[in-house]
């Protein structure tokens, strides 16, 4: 299975860690899934989603992924549940985007 990214806030990668789960951004929530990107969508999100901030890089190994249309009709990866620790494999430190 190829590994998809997910992009958190500091914050929010601390409580996954505190947690072991990871239910999701007040975005995901609203959209009931987890956004997740492909390695060439990241910039993109980075750009779009979280200019102006800090982020950490999770690199995930899920199953479960449903690959829908988003932006234009490009397919990106959502998970219909909460994402676990156990799935994360890498982690990039934050940096400012």
């Amino acid at each position: 299975m190829a590994l998809v990214y997910k992009l958190l806030r500091p914050a929010e990668w601390v409580a996954f860690q505190t947690d072991g789960v990871f239910a999701g951004s007040p975005d995901d929530l609203r959209d009931g899934f987890i956004h997740l990107s492909a390695a060439d969508q990241v910039a993109g999100t980075c750009a779009k989603w979280f200019a102006g901030t800090e982020v950490v890089l999770l690199a995930v190994d899920a199953a479960d992924l449903r690959w829908e249309p988003l932006r234009g009709g490009v397919l990106f990866p959502h998970l219909y549940r909460p994402l676990r620790l156990a799935e994360v494999s890498v982690v990039a430190p934050p940096w400012p985007v």
